[in-house]
């Protein structure tokens, strides 16, 4: 297996009995007829089960409506991109020439998907027990209470009213990069609270969907700090 596929494979935290499984995960189908398509519709069901799973424990209070709308959050294209980009799983996407000249490799539907097609190969490599364990170990830096107490809100509007509440100017958002062609363009967009000399990155593929991901990570960078303090006295 090559290097990519094996440092892959240390991140998740896991050492496939059958490594064909990781290869197909991680192959478009703009690179072979053997692609991830099948992995993915598999993981998208084992995500959602052990993502429910994981909120039925951790929020005991919450009423089931809320729970789904939790859940649905967290298993977006958005969220799931983030959890796959943080993994690395670009360096070993297999993608035809076409997609990799137009940033296939940073597009989040492609990555999103991979990384259900991941989740699907390790449930077939080693059952549900270590999948759903491989779940828990992408969302356990998210503070889950995050998503339940901006139920109904999308994170800049979140983002907005938590900074808002501690008397912070709100945050500044500009595009670092559109990559791909003009039909299939793909946004980089960076997230800035200059009070606490703070920022984060996010990439969709439109500029406002580019500015929710950027939002997203920035409230869950601020949450999981605890009640971070401004760097300066606002005016």
């Amino acid at each position: 297996m090559n290097p990519p596929l094996v440092a892959l494979q240390k991140r998740l935290d896991h050492r496939f009995s059958n490594e064909r499984l990781l290869e197909r995960a991680l192959t478009h189908r703009s690179f072979s007829s053997d692609h991830n398509e099948r992995l993915e519709f598999l993981g998208d069901s084992v995500l959602s089960l052990a993502v429910s799973g994981l909120l039925f424990e951790k929020l005991p209070d919450v009423p089931e409506g809320d729970l789904s709308r939790v859940r649905a959050h967290l298993v977006k294209q958005d969220a799931l991109f983030q959890l796959a980009s943080r993994l690395g799983l670009a360096d070993g996407l297999r993608l035809g020439d076409g997609e990799k000249r137009s940033g296939g490799h940073k597009r989040p539907s492609i990555l999103a998907d991979a990384l259900e097609a991941v989740i699907g190969a390790v449930y077939l490599d080693a059952g549900f027990e270590t999948a759903n364990a491989l779940v828990r170990r992408l969302y356990a830096g998210i503070d889950l209470s995050v998503h339940t107490s901006a139920l109904g809100k999308d994170p800049k509007t979140a983002l907005q009213e938590w900074l808002q509440a501690r008397k912070m100017p709100l945050p500044l958002y500009r595009v670092v990069a559109t990559l791909g062609e003009a039909h299939k363009q793909t946004f980089d967009v960076e997230c800035a609270v200059p009070d606490l000399g703070r920022t984060e990155r996010g990439i969709g593929a439109s500029r406002r969907a580019g500015e929710q991901a950027a939002a997203q990570a920035m409230l869950q960078s601020l949450q999981a700090s605890g009640n971070p303090q401004p760097s300066r006295t606002p005016a």
